[in-house]
């Protein structure tokens, strides 16, 4: 009876330990979710873009399903460099059953993690906190213990800062590891799927831009594959690789892997290609004395315009991109500039479904009226190319280094509202030469101001929303933007150019000058949310705030 009774109580201990178990896998298997979740879902609009594929041969069509292979690859890493842990919880909500989760795995894949990119990256699922330094660096390393690492070990400052490394923690302290060892099953597959694209086109620049980035996905060095990347001329247009520092953080050191896959437009490129040539023009026409700007950067520069057909990684996360001006690495940009490429389907799918809509919220009713489109498109055109413009290596304090190293943090969003300032400045400029219509003059500050407030609903965590806060307040301040009786915001067209001239004055010279500090001023002094700005921000609750696209790989037409 004693043994009896021994292994009842053996078997009660048991259960209570299996049911504290089960309790605690339940309360993990349930993460807290914010009540509103259907409602941050629906502020995403699945939009299908039209994307026309007949124009690619046999060989390019091939080697596109071998690139979406490789895409996906990309986004499984940048998941990873969003938090280390990114992957095993997703799949922990996938498994989740009820209609309440299905918004909130849509929102998951969207926002590429659990935390809202549009809420100042606070957690709609769960609470966890989002690690400042996303999945770069250890999750308890502060600035300080970096900095403090770098002081005692100077000759792994380089690795530690590199574009393509992370930093992990080890016994013995502090570690750098590159890339292609951190990520080496995802590049592995992904420079397979290069190689087997690149077998597919007969397109020769294609073929070389693919191998030699297949090469760089096993080796961290990108330069040559960047330079392939400029001399790009083929039917698709391709981006794949690491290349914006904004998820990280703590420094903008760490570069997010991403990939753009995209039909050309030949037509649409060729009328942009007056512009390229122009560049030394702006550089010359910059508002910082000639000792700061920068006459190295190569002129070559050429303008895409293109068909958005996938992307992944960065480029899929939270809002989705109109144009990009890349490589970001100078010493291309020196030797060749910087390619602008513009996502013509998905501007216009923003256009007509977000900016016009906005407009009608935040400008009186005769002011709306004034948008357009082409306005609207030349500005991102320069507001790409303004990204090649300005300081890039500069010295400070008698020692070379670059102006993202110098801002640190700061970087992105100075250098968003800079392109920004600039891409209005240059169309004044370029008008006078007769490059630029009067009619796009004459409607560009409508266009510009209903873009702050769609710009502005990402929130002043990320980059380009605190660039174009910054921008308001400025503009406000110097009398080219006001506030009316009703509440809402109208250009002052003749006060823009000299406005914009001071704005992208203030911008450059913390650049020019690599000064954390100017930009740390520039920030506190403009870069807070006015009640005004944001009773128009909090009124446009039925308008999209981005579109998610929905892609389709197998028709030749998507529509």
């Amino acid at each position: 009876m004693m043994k009896r009774a021994l292994i009842g109580l053996m078997f009660l201990v048991f259960s209570v330990g299996c049911a504290q178990q089960q309790a605690v896998r339940k309360d993990e298997a349930m993460p807290e979710i914010v009540p509103d979740i259907a409602a941050r879902r629906a502020k995403f609009v699945d939009m299908r873009l039209g994307v026309d594929l007949s124009t690619l041969d046999a060989g390019d069509r091939k080697a596109l399903d071998a690139l979406i292979e490789a895409a996906d690859e990309i986004d499984e890493i940048y998941a990873l460099q969003v938090w280390r842990k990114n992957l095993e919880f997703r799949r922990k909500i996938e498994d989740l059953a009820g209609p309440e989760w299905t918004p909130v795995n849509e929102y998951y894949r969207i926002m590429a993690g659990p935390w809202d990119r549009l809420d100042h990256m606070k957690p709609f699922v769960g609470t966890i906190p989002h690690p400042e330094g996303g999945g770069f660096y250890p999750e308890d390393m502060s600035r300080e213990e970096f900095n403090a690492w770098i002081q005692a070990h100077p000759g792994e400052k380089e690795e530690f800062t590199s574009l393509t490394s992370i930093i992990l923690r080890t016994p013995s302290g502090l570690k750098a590891v590159p890339y292609h060892e951190a990520y080496a099953e995802q590049l592995d597959r992904a420079a397979e799927a290069l190689r087997r694209a690149a077998e597919s086109t007969s397109n020769g620049s294609l073929k070389n831009f693919l191998l030699s980035r297949a090469t760089a996905f096993k080796t961290d060095d990108y330069f040559q594959s960047d330079m392939n990347w400029m001399d790009l001329d083929s039917p698709l247009e391709v981006v794949i690789g690491p290349y914006e520092t904004y998820e990280d953080g703590i420094f903008g050191y760490k570069a997010a892997f991403e990939a753009f896959l995209c039909v050309a437009n030949p037509e649409d490129s060729k009328a942009l290609e007056i512009y390229k040539s122009q560049l030394p023009f702006l550089e010359a026409n910059l508002p910082i004395p000639d000792e700061y700007k920068n006459f190295d950067r190569g002129s070559e520069s050429p303008i895409r315009v293109v068909d958005e057909v996938y992307n992944a990684g960065e480029a899929h996360s939270g809002v989705q991109t109109l144009a990009f001006n890349l490589p970001n690495d100078e010493r291309v940009r020196e030797a060749k500039g910087s390619k602008k490429v513009l996502l013509k389907n998905m501007m216009h799918a923003k256009y007509d479904a977000i900016l016009r809509p906005i407009a009608a919220h935040a400008m009186p009713p005769e002011d709306a009226a004034r948008l357009e489109f082409e306005p609207y498109y030349l500005f991102i055109l320069h507001h790409e190319m303004s990204h090649g413009l300005g300081p890039g290596h500069i010295v400070v304090d008698g020692r070379p280094t670059e102006v993202r190293l110098e801002l640190k943090e700061l970087y992105s969003a100075i250098e968003e509202a800079k392109a920004d300032s600039l891409g209005v400045y240059d169309l004044f400029a370029l008008a006078d030469k007769g490059l630029v219509s009067q009619s796009v003059i004459d409607k560009l500050p409508w266009t510009y101001t209903a873009g702050l407030f769609r710009t502005a609903r990402f929130g002043t965590s990320e980059a380009h929303g605190l660039g174009v806060v910054i921008q308001t307040n400025y503009l406000l301040e110097a009398g080219a933007l006001e506030i009316t009786p009703e509440g809402q915001f109208r250009p002052v067209a003749e006060n823009f150019r000299e406005a914009f001239r001071g704005l992208a004055h203030e911008l450059l010279m913390p650049q020019a000058l690599g000064s954390h500090e100017m930009a740390e001023e520039l920030v506190r002094k403009y870069g807070t949310v006015r009640p005004e700005m944001q009773a128009i921000l909090d009124s446009l609750g039925d308008i999209p705030v981005d579109i998610n696209p929905i892609f389709n790989r197998n028709k030749d037409t998507v529509s």
